[in-house]
């Protein structure tokens, strides 16, 4: 990729963005293309579009990768997709590693096969001291699933109903000790959450793109964070400016 000039970056980089790899299916089909070959040009993508975020100064980044829900797609894409997966980790974890990748993992790995699982378990340890970006891999994930497990969780260690705040939830959730995403990115048009970081999205900017994964390069992430520097963030209150101006 070539570089960008710091002067074509928006002044104001968010700190967390969050992307919704979606569209490599129909990708693959618009080009007479098995949808298995749609998610390994979306995987081929992800590498381009972490260096991007290096790049740019994003300090973390969460992808979601595979949904609690995926499981219910036919058998044979789900091992395809699987398979792909496993070869990310034995072909771009020393890569990642050697950029300064943090990996961590959201969401659940009991279902995954006992081999698998454990190169996803070693990846983790193996970049854990890694600071230049923070990998967040929502594999296997699901936000009600996640609130669900929090609520389980809080209860089990017998936390009394007073002492639940909402900075108590925050600790019991597979991003404990991440910061909200400031920018969720949902490619290929459509317009919906799809159980994605429903309680840490709460504030989130959104954008939809209409633009499939296997297509969203650097120029087109760089057009994200343009429109998200645009965008005034309130947090339920009103702008300082109406303030202002009311005053």
């Amino acid at each position: 990729m070539d570089p960008i000039e710091k002067s074509d970056l928006p002044e104001i980089i968010p700190t967390h963005i969050a992307i919704i790899m979606d569209g490599n299916g129909r990708w693959a089909l618009a080009r007479g293309l098995p949808r298995l070959a749609g998610h390994r040009a979306g995987t081929e993508n992800l590498r381009r579009v972490i260096e991007a975020c290096i790049e740019f100064g994003i300090q973390y980044l969460t992808i979601y990768a595979f949904s609690t829900e995926n499981w219910g797609r036919p058998e044979e894409e789900v091992q395809g997709l699987m398979k792909i997966f496993e070869d990310v980790i034995d072909h771009e974890l020393q890569e990642l590693h050697d950029q300064g990748v943090q990996l961590r993992h959201i969401g659940r790995l009991d279902r995954l096969d006992p081999t698998f699982r454990q190169k996803v378990l070693d990846a983790l340890e193996y970049t854990r001291q890694n600071t230049r970006l923070v990998l967040n891999v929502a594999f296997n994930y699901g936000g009600r699933d996640e609130i669900v497990n929090a609520i389980q969780c809080i209860l089990r260690d017998g936390v009394a109903p007073d002492e639940v705040t909402a900075e108590l939830v925050n600790q019991y959730l597979f991003t404990a000790g991440v910061p909200d995403p400031d920018l969720i990115i949902r490619t290929s048009g459509e317009l919906r959450g799809s159980n994605f970081l429903i309680w840490q999205g709460a504030y989130s900017e959104w954008l939809f793109p209409p633009v499939y994964w296997p297509d969203f390069d650097k120029e087109q992430l760089r057009l994200a964070l343009e429109e998200y520097s645009h965008r005034e963030r309130r947090y339920g209150r009103i702008s300082p400016v109406r303030d202002n101006a009311a005053a």
